[in-house]
């Protein structure tokens, strides 16, 4: 469920990446588990239970869950079977839930749905029926898990987040979708982002954001969402630098920040930054970088920021 949004008029504030705090910590996060694959063995686990509960020290309103490959899909490709993802998915939510409940102040769980395939390559996305099928079940297991939340994340065509939207809903989820965009402010399959916030709307998300683009990419769409007033917006980027390595292309190896922590929190007063309702960050982001947005906002109280109207996830419900 969700209620008002927090009293002091602030956005509601996510986390940073958890990929590139496994990696920083010595963790591989390739194919096909990705992040996923720290929740196969006991050092992983606790390795993400703590990344996550640095994130909540940092001040954060609300955890995402590890659970970005959780699926089928990718336990047949592991040469494991569906009952592992299942198995999976539920060990993800409870890691976030125990660190969201260690301390007193409410926060928030979300579930993270991906694209089936590849987030860099809206050519690989499948048939109607697959997305149906395989968004279905992994919706399914997240309400089962008991999130607060279904993050659909990191989505490259209108036509995968809508179907993906559509089968959170179906469970009765709180969902936001989040797209990845290229410069001009569109998406990678080319389509436009104000036609793909206006078909998640239409499909039943509550919130449209932008995330796993770049700061640049990110303001420009970010600057055509606003202007469409599609309704509650947020950002999350990537800040990663990547000088010397081609555009969407996972490495797995730690990449460092391309912004320190204070330059990333000054975009809060720059531009279409200003006034939204969801912050966060995504791959190159650390607790570090979360903190320092989270300390911006009595500052931004103090020079008379507006209150931004987010509706806040209430933890459990």
């Amino acid at each position: 469920m969700e209620r008002p949004g927090a009293p002091d008029g602030r956005p509601l504030l996510l986390d940073g990446a958890l990929g590139t705090e496994l990696q920083r910590h010595g963790r591989s996060v390739s194919a096909p588990w990705w992040t996923a694959h720290c929740l196969l063995d006991a050092a992983g686990r606790r390795l993400v239970a703590r990344v996550h509960a640095e994130y909540v020290a940092a001040g954060v309103d609300m955890l995402t869950a590890d659970t970005f490959r959780t699926t089928p899909r990718t336990a047949h490709r592991a040469g494991a079977g569906p009952d592992t993802a299942a198995r999976l998915v539920h060990v993800a939510v409870s890691l976030a839930r125990e660190a969201a409940t260690a301390v007193a102040r409410p926060v928030a769980v979300a579930g993270s749905i991906a694209p089936i395939e590849d987030c860099y390559r809206p050519e690989l996305v499948p048939d109607d029926a697959v997305l149906r099928d395989e968004h279905a079940w992994l919706a399914g297991q997240l309400a089962h898990a008991g999130v607060d939340l279904v993050l659909v994340e990191t989505m490259n065509t209108i036509r995968e987040a809508v179907a993906a939207v559509r089968a959170a809903r179906a469970y009765g989820l709180t969902t936001w979708a989040s797209f990845v965009c290229a410069q001009g402010g569109h998406l990678l399959s080319g389509e436009d982002v104000v036609a793909a916030a206006t078909a998640v709307r239409a499909a039943g998300a509550s919130a449209v954001l932008v995330n796993c683009t770049d700061p640049a990419g990110t303001e420009r769409a970010l600057a055509r969402l606003g202007q469409a007033d599609i309704g509650r917006l947020g950002a999350y980027p990537n800040l990663e630098d990547r000088s010397g390595l081609p555009p969407a292309t996972p490495v797995d190896r730690y990449l460092p920040p391309a912004l320190s922590p204070t330059a990333f929190a000054g975009l809060r007063n720059t531009g279409p930054w200003r006034g939204l309702d969801i912050v966060g960050g995504c791959c190159g982001a650390g607790p570090e970088h979360i903190a320092a947005l989270r300390a911006r906002w009595p500052q931004d109280a103090d020079e008379g920021q507006p209150a931004a109207a987010t509706d806040r996830v209430a933890p459990g419900g």
